[in-house]
């Protein structure tokens, strides 16, 4: 787990610290303001070397020269070079910092000429408590095919994604171990959250003939005779609609994003209380409204089993959602981040609260309110100004 994050002459950031709550932490700001710098930046530090030491094509006789390469895979700069992710016009080293649980720091420097990053202690030895989950904008169960293709050509595939769509690709072809019937009767962190994400899209997403598809449904429950005890038993059973498997491409994008994290969960590369952080870039994108106050139902429920989520949001609907469902008395916490441009330095600052009225500055709702404002003019005229 994650606790606190500080960049310093990095990307678009002179001096930035941002703390995470070990619930859900929601980050919102202008375009430009680095909400996705952050997410990447974070993700990175929580690896450890034996995940950054499985990038393809590569041998890394360090873990600074894996990290070094997983930076420059996440965010891709200009000649593959340490020096394009710099802050512009700074003179001094770049850092990134991580604050983990078990009062264990993460702390890795770069300068203008340095060819790989240095750590300031030995963090070889970190051990977090599972890899980290990325979930980038563009959804991915449609590109799995063609990137996990063994004819694709892999430099091109390189070439169009940065790391955060390959590694989620990697983590959605994880076979599962048990079904899912199985899973949501025994266990209860699975069984809270997965029959509802199915039952709301009308179907779960699984591995048929070797590709990722849809299979429209719902779960019920049934009772079933237990031979070993008296009287009958409940268990919960798929009901599938006969000839209704649909491929990727013939479902709606905002249906496979929450396919994503269906297939996270069934095979486990998401397990709350012992996977790590999950980071979750724009869940909003091509998804219906009406979806949005069931995947903040989730990830209240997931957070409140033990997984830490870090969400970065351009939505009204989904921010305002986390306002109105979240519930002291289950101990939910959220933490609101607000990036936002100092107008007179021009450096990108943040505020942060738990408290959804203190969000200064509010974009998002700002937003919201002009364009209210405007249908209340255009209804009114002078009136309503």
């Amino acid at each position: 787990m994650i606790k606190r994050l500080e960049l310093k002459n990095f990307t678009a950031f002179r001096n930035l610290s941002i703390d995470f709550s070990p619930k859900i932490s929601v980050i919102v700001g202008e375009n430009g303001t680095g909400k996705t710098h952050v997410l990447k930046a974070a993700y990175c530090l929580c690896m450890d070397s034996s995940h950054t030491n499985q990038i393809p094509n590569n041998a890394h006789n360090t873990f600074e020269e894996a990290l070094t390469a997983k930076i420059l895979r996440l965010f891709m700069p200009l000649d593959n070079r340490l020096s394009k992710i710099r802050h512009n016009g700074t003179k001094g080293k770049s850092q990134l910092k991580a604050d983990f649980h078990l009062d264990t720091t993460l702390s890795l420097f770069f300068s203008g000429n340095s060819k790989a990053v240095t750590m300031q202690n030995n963090a070889k030895n970190i051990k977090h408590n599972g890899e980290p989950v990325f979930i980038p904008t563009k959804e991915v169960l449609s590109l799995m095919k063609g990137i996990s293709s063994k004819n694709a050509d892999q430099q091109t595939i390189r070439s169009i994604f940065d790391d955060t769509y390959l590694d989620l690709c990697q983590a959605l072809l994880k076979p599962a171990g048990q079904t899912n019937s199985d899973q949501i009767d025994l266990d209860p962190r699975f069984g809270t959250v997965f029959p509802k994400m199915v039952n709301a899209i009308g179907g779960r997403f699984d591995f048929h003939m070797g590709n990722i598809s849809f299979q429209q449904g719902s779960y019920e429950q049934k009772r079933v005779s237990d031979q070993h005890k008296y009287g009958d038993k409940t268990k919960t059973v798929f009901k599938t609609l006969q000839g209704h498997r649909l491929s990727n491409n013939m479902t709606a994008e905002g249906f496979k994003k929450i396919g994503e994290l269906q297939q996270l969960l069934q095979n486990q590369s998401l397990q709350p209380g012992i996977s790590g952080p999950l980071f979750w870039d724009e869940p909003e994108c091509n998804m219906n409204p009406k979806l949005m106050s069931l995947l903040v139902e989730i990830l209240l429920e997931l957070s409140r089993n033990g997984q830490q989520i870090v969400i970065a949001t351009h939505d009204y609907v989904l921010l305002k959602w986390f306002d109105l469902l979240m519930d002291k008395d289950k101990e939910d916490h959220v933490l609101f981040h607000s990036l936002y441009r100092d107008d007179n330095t021009r450096e990108i600052k943040i505020n942060t609260t738990d408290d959804y009225l203190n969000i200064i500055p509010n974009p998002i709702d700002e937003a919201f309110g002009t364009l209210i404002n405007q249908e209340i003019t255009n209804d009114m005229g002078e009136l309503g100004k």
